[in-house]
């Protein structure tokens, strides 16, 4: 998925607050509330667990361990594409670590991290379903198999420069 222009626009209190009094500020809601938070965001901002704190009278550290114990919540925006790079018992066997440390080369960012530049996030995940073609990543919603760290340089450089037709 690339991101759009939400993931850069600052946190309103008027926005966080309508998305906390539509799910009635109720502490059972806090899933619900930082699900349409990131939603509207593309990540959970720090401003809007301490609002959502505020509004619904539980802790700050008990919404933000909420937020860290789900790995479907971000609390740092992604970059302007989205690498999840394959590392299942295929992929590894093939040469996935490699692969990463390819990337972290091109992009400046390591597994977790965001390049310095916006343009992308790397992502490690368990399998991406295209074992036949390992090593694999999926950029977006695009998948390169095969890979060799000289073949992942030459998709992240197209890709960076706006032309994501692969390898």
């Amino acid at each position: 998925m690339v991101t759009d222009t939400k993931t850069r626009e600052a946190p309103s209190f008027a926005v966080i607050d309508a998305i906390v009094h539509k799910h009635n500020a109720e502490p059972g809601s806090v899933i619900p509330i930082l699900q349409e938070i990131q939603d509207s965001y593309g990540y959970v901002p720090v401003v809007a667990i301490d609002r959502i704190a505020k509004i619904t009278g539980i802790t700050n550290g008990e919404v933000y361990g909420t937020a860290t114990f789900y790995n479907m919540f971000r609390l740092e925006p992604l970059g302007e594409n989205l690498v999840k790079v394959c590392h299942g018992t295929a992929c590894h066997l093939a040469g996935a670590e490699r692969i990463s440390e390819s990337i972290a080369l091109e992009v400046g960012a390591r597994v977790g991290e965001t390049s310095a530049d916006g343009k992308f996030t790397v992502e490690q995940v368990a399998c991406l379903g295209c074992c036949s073609s390992a090593p694999a990543l999926m950029i977006n919603e695009e998948i390169y198999g095969r890979l060799t760290p000289e073949s992942v340089r030459r998709v992240l450089k197209k890709c960076a420069c706006g032309n994501g037709d692969g390898a």
